[in-house]
């Protein structure tokens, strides 16, 4: 949607300058007789100012007049994304990771419920797992050959019509992780030690989505393992959707590292990423537009036919700094027997921590990673992306009170009621800004969010549940 005020600032401003010129015509009409009438320039609608300046190469643009294309273009992509219709196969998934959370299972044979995410990351673990819709639960079936779940493959559905099988062939590396975090007890007064799980991880997995007895997706993935290492020296990972969505990974370690993924639908490139080495990313920069970029680029993000996003990332600096985060100490929560307890400092200490944390995130990424967005028919640079540390969701709580009552002979406490102070709480979070050759900044979200953002959230979900975190 093109934004209305920005276009009309850029008429106001043209018709400004119309107006000038017209002041500085001479009223005084030598041979008022002979002279033909003139006749006025019809004004331009602002749809007509928009094909105008997209006629433009962004080169010639002043700032203004480039957000008025790039917000044009950005619409354009949008449109073509909106017409893909809305995958059945990710919808399934999505009410399969829904349903694990509601009734969590575990795949391990251990105490805790594990997320979606392990299903095609694990081998030698088998089982069926059916969604009982009246009690809300997952009834397990034992198996010795296959990892299934049967479920609704729509949240409005109470029958089971969705089918994912996943097979894998286990490496000899063999991991542990966490199922149940430690902790203390303070009800029993006594430590509670952590539960571990372990697995081997696949050297390759084949999995299948079925709706309705129908294959709606299908996924494969590889990976190749050395030293006992969990992170591997060469992955690949590929999700086909009966929709036409095809989403690609692959990566590789080692002095040359490289990491892509593209998504494709029906055939058409919808996004697509590289990383890795100036070299490599050289050869995916070989049109001469874009000549000016190589040997200065590690990764490289398309946008369907109309942006590219070049990145300089310093990924040794950007761990460095990752590092220097964690230093960051979250203030200690206040013992709640102790009468001298500052609840205030400790709610006050939060909310300087969130704020600290997202302002050095910011911080962190503008230094490291230094992201350019250009267009990809003329190689123009638009704009910069930089991070932006602002305030994000919050929630009111209240400070606890110093409790004397003895309840059953109980020591007085801190407790928390209606009758305590009201704190706000205040989270942050680290949005995208665009940078213009003005320094004005606007939030990438006003070009690109509207459709490409349910779009995208969509199938992260999608995705987040196949990726081991």
């Amino acid at each position: 949607m093109i934004k209305k005020l920005l276009l009309l600032s850029v008429v106001l401003s043209q018709l400004a300058v119309s107006c000038s010129s017209d002041d500085n015509t001479d009223p005084v009409k030598e041979d008022p007789t002979t002279e033909e009438p003139v006749k006025p320039t019809p004004e331009l609608t602002l749809e007509e100012q928009v094909a105008a300046i997209l006629k433009q190469p962004y080169s010639t643009l002043p700032p203004a007049e480039q957000k008025v294309k790039l917000e044009a273009e950005a619409n354009e992509m949008l449109v073509q994304l909106d017409k893909t219709k809305g995958s059945s196969a990710i919808e399934a998934i999505e009410n399969l990771s829904n349903l694990i959370a509601i009734n969590p299972v575990d795949i391990f044979g251990g105490k805790n419920g594990n997320s979606i995410e392990e299903i095609l990351n694990v081998a030698d673990v088998y089982g069926i797992y059916t969604w009982n819709n009246t009690n809300n639960t997952w009834v397990k079936t034992a198996s010795t050959t296959e990892l299934k779940f049967v479920f609704p493959a729509k949240a409005s559905l109470t029958s089971n019509n969705a089918v994912l099988t996943s097979k894998s062939v286990a490496s000899n590396v063999k991991i542990k992780f966490t199922d149940i975090y430690g902790g203390y007890d303070y009800v029993n007064d006594k430590e509670i030690d952590p539960v571990f799980d372990q697995f081997y991880l696949p050297t390759s997995t084949d999995a299948s989505l079925t709706i309705d007895g129908t294959q709606a997706a299908t996924i494969t993935q590889t990976a190749a393992y050395s030293n006992g290492k969990q992170a591997p020296d060469t992955f690949n990972y590929k999700i086909t959707l009966n929709d036409g969505y095809v989403w690609e990974m692959s990566g590789k370690k080692g002095t040359a590292s490289t990491s892509t993924a593209s998504l494709t639908f029906n055939g058409k490139s919808l996004l697509a990423f590289t990383a890795g080495s100036s070299a490599n990313i050289d050869g995916l920069l070989s049109e001469e537009q874009l000549s000016s970029y190589r040997g200065k680029a590690n990764a490289l993000i398309t946008l369907m036919d109309n942006f590219i996003i070049v990145a300089d990332m310093d990924l040794a600096t950007d761990a460095a700094d990752d590092l220097a985060l964690e230093s960051l100490k979250f203030p200690n929560q206040p013992y709640y027997d102790d009468p001298n307890a500052d609840y205030k400092a400790y709610y006050n200490g939060k909310n300087t921590y969130y704020k600290n944390y997202s302002t050095a995130s910011a911080a962190s990424f503008n230094k490291n990673i230094k992201l350019t967005l250009i267009s990809k028919k003329e190689g123009t640079k638009i704009a910069d992306i930089i991070i932006r540390s602002e305030e994000g969701s919050f929630y009111n709580d209240r400070l606890p009170v110093w409790t004397t009552d003895d309840y059953y002979g109980a020591k007085p406490y801190w407790s928390y009621s209606n009758d305590g102070e009201e704190f706000k709480i205040q989270y942050y979070e680290e949005n995208y800004y665009l940078k213009f050759s003005d320094q004005t900044q606007v939030a990438m979200s006003a070009y690109f969010s509207e459709g490409f953002e349910t779009f995208e959230k969509k199938f992260e979900e999608f995705i987040k549940g196949f990726e081991r975190k």
